[in-house]
């Protein structure tokens, strides 16, 4: 075994792989970049190795610095996490050659499954299915429209390198399909240094479901189910869950066989996933093989009561796997919320910046610990203060529950997005409540285009789902309450002028267009039990039990006897008399006044937000890629203005209304702010 090894990567993944070397005894080196210099993973980590600037392609892809750490510190393996360097042959080989042990499959392995046109091929000689296509690199926009004409629309077009949602589009016209294939060569060209494309048959009504297997040294390769990956948004996984609710027995064992041949084919030997899209009559096609550890890997783990990561240092290290096809588990069912630092409410924009406040849900579950399953584990690699950039992806954290169904599941992932605080940074919580309470998804009647379907319009307030606003109301008055008890019990008052508590309150609902609600309401303390309280609602009542603290975030107690978890804020946005109050997706800000001070703010004045549609404005920090127009230029609604790179991911910025240019006021290259101005319309 191993005495130390270094791990190639940063972020959630990196501080999940030094966890399972801890518990095995064995050293951690980690690297980071000048944008992780206090990373999580860096502390966590024995030792740490600068390696460069933030851009990843001057520290994170540079395989000769990746292996000069290793031989600056003494690591006898690396391991490459996801991402970066982690399917890239060319890597695992020069580790190799340098006699430094690569945690991952052997570079033939990687290069036989990384190229999808070249292991298309191998897959269908290995009597995998496979879905019709032209599996040959494409040179210009021209000829792929050319092609996708021959197939037959829709197709899918994708980087023969690509991974993670990057470098993929579907195309429904030959518009969609020139523009697609430029797109896609540039996120393969920036993300991966590959820009070779190809278009296959895209299946309608898919389902994203993939296969985990684990493959050793010795000829042995098992199966460890399937995870069931369908909930995506522009082909990025959003939730995931294992087991599949859609599939049959027969199918997953007949996924699982052609998965252990692809994978023996290439004598496979680590953890790796092959994927597949499978049709609504369970008819199932080859996707492409992950020759790494999957983001999802603990609903894996949850279903098996396997550490992924340790077999695959064991693996690595020589030792035979310890288990057979008979002896792996599926127990309980396991879900994962993606937690990215992105504003749903802004088209999914990447948000960017410091952390103010980060605490995650109370854990029962720990990555690396197996023996704790049925609860909620949190794998994560930022902190409470901790620097969000713009130079990685947007995923700051994975929530992962286990039940003992999937209801279960369900409704422990929804309590604990609850609790989940993130504040300094905009979050995607909201949209996973508001999929979680989804009759569709609940009822498992989904497939990847679930997302597009549900939330064409993009997605909105309106669009989270709560059965009681009414208990958001409650909630802010109890809390409310508090406070002018905890005032009214504050020594050194004059007599007469004493603060008074009172019973009745005015809830106002603010709304951004000034078009407040006035919700009367009435407390009635129970007198001799502190923290408790009877909150009457119309004709709504609410007997609340809570020990929070006032300067708690998360406020945890019960409602009519019923257990709860919910958000609580005061003085935030842009009223500092105001309370925000989140629960299950749901947002409200409201100010609790007595009767007389609701009266008096009736009559303030509201007043508009300035007109700024002559202004094309930067929705995210991030690196201006291009400028499309110019000065005296006329543009048309709908026309491109210039394109902000942002987290890996490249985000087109589009006229709303026809007019003419009188200013470019940001050039190609610039560092962008949010709401900085890009261009002005005469």
């Amino acid at each position: 075994m191993f005495d130390k090894i270094l791990i190639a990567n940063r972020g959630e993944i990196a501080c999940r792989v030094i966890l399972t070397a801890r518990k095995m005894g064995i050293k951690t080196v980690a690297v980071y970049s000048d944008a992780d210099r206090d990373a999580r993973h860096v502390m966590l980590a024995d030792e740490a190795v600068h390696i460069g600037p933030a851009l990843s392609r001057e520290s994170y892809l540079l395989a000769e610095k990746i292996i000069a750490a290793c031989k600056q510190t003494g690591a006898q393996a690396v391991h490459p996490g996801y991402g970066f360097l982690s399917e890239n042959a060319g890597f695992a080989k020069r580790v190799e050659e340098e006699g430094i042990v690569f945690i991952g499959p052997k570079h033939e392995s990687i290069a036989a499954m990384g190229d999808k046109i070249a292991s298309k091929k191998l897959a269908g000689a290995a009597g995998v299915n496979c879905i019709p296509g032209v599996n040959d690199a494409i040179e210009t926009a021209e000829r792929a429209v050319s092609i996708a004409q021959g197939i037959g629309y829709p197709v899918m077009i994708k980087a023969s390198a690509g991974g993670g949602g990057k470098g993929l589009r579907v195309a429904y016209n030959d518009k969609e399909a020139f523009e697609g294939f430029t797109s896609c060569r540039n996120e393969a060209r920036n993300s991966f240094g590959d820009d070779r494309v190809f278009i296959e048959n895209f299946v309608e009504e898919p389902r994203h479901i993939e296969i985990q297997l684990i493959g050793d040294a010795f000829g042995n390769c098992v199966y460890l189910n399937e995870r069931e990956c369908s909930i995506q948004r522009r082909h990025q996984k959003v939730i995931e869950e294992a087991p599949s609710p859609f599939i049959s027995d027969a199918t997953r064992k007949a996924m699982g066989e052609q998965a252990v041949a692809l994978a023996k084919a290439v004598n496979y030997q680590s953890a790796g996933t092959v994927e597949f899209v499978v049709g609504k009559d369970q008819s199932f096609y080859f996707l492409e093989m992950n020759t790494r550890l999957q983001v999802e890997h603990p609903v894996t783990e949850c279903i098996t009561g396997l550490d992924l990561v340790e077999l695959m240092i064991r693996v690595a290290a020589g030792e035979k796997l310890p288990l057979t096809q008979g002896d792996v588990k599926r127990e309980g069912w396991a879900m994962e919320c993606r937690i990215n630092a992105e504003d749903p409410f802004r088209g999914f924009l990447p948000s960017t910046g410091r952390l103010v406040r980060f605490q995650p849900p109370t854990q029962t579950m720990f990555a690396s610990d197996v023996s704790q399953w049925q609860g909620v584990r949190v794998d994560t690699g930022v902190q409470d203060g901790g620097e969000i950039p713009m130079y990685y992806d947007s995923m700051i954290a994975k929530l992962i529950v286990h039940g003992k169904d999937r209801l279960d599941a369900i409704a422990k992932m929804r309590e604990a997005l609850n609790g989940f605080v993130i504040r300094g940074v905009s979050s995607n919580i909201p949209f996973q409540a508001a999929l979680l309470a989804h009759p569709k998804f609940v009822a498992g009647d989904f497939n990847t285009g679930f997302i597009a379907e549900n939330y064409a319009k993009g997605f909105r307030a309106e669009d989270v789902p709560h059965d009681d606003l009414n208990f958001l109301l409650a909630l802010g008055a109890f809390m409310r309450r508090k406070v002018r008890e905890r005032a009214a019990g504050m020594s050194g008052q004059l007599p007469g002028y004493g603060v008074k508590v009172g019973q009745d309150f005015s809830v106002i609902v603010l709304a951004d267009d000034g078009e407040h609600r006035y919700v009367p309401v009435r407390v009635d303390e129970f007198v001799g039990k502190s923290g408790v309280a009877a909150i009457h609602v119309g004709s709504e009542s609410y007997e609340i039990v809570s020990k929070s603290r006032l300067n708690d975030v998360r406020i945890e107690g019960t409602v009519n006897g019923q257990p709860f978890t919910a958000q609580v804020e005061r003085g935030t946005g842009k009223n500092p008399l105001g309370l925000r109050v989140q629960h299950n997706g749901t947002k409200v800000n409201v100010m609790v006044l007595s009767p007389r001070l609701a009266e008096l703010q009736r009559l303030m004045p509201f007043k508009a937000p300035a007109d700024m549609s002559r202004f094309v404005l930067s929705p995210m920090p991030g690196l201006l890629a291009d400028v499309a127009v110019q000065v005296g230029q006329k543009v048309l609604a709908g026309e491109r203005v210039a394109v902000i790179e942002a987290m890996k991911m490249e985000n087109v910025l589009f006229a709303t209304q026809d007019g003419v240019v009188a200013k470019v006021l940001a050039a190609k290259g610039d560092s962008l702010s949010v709401d900085q101005v890009i261009v002005e319309f005469a």
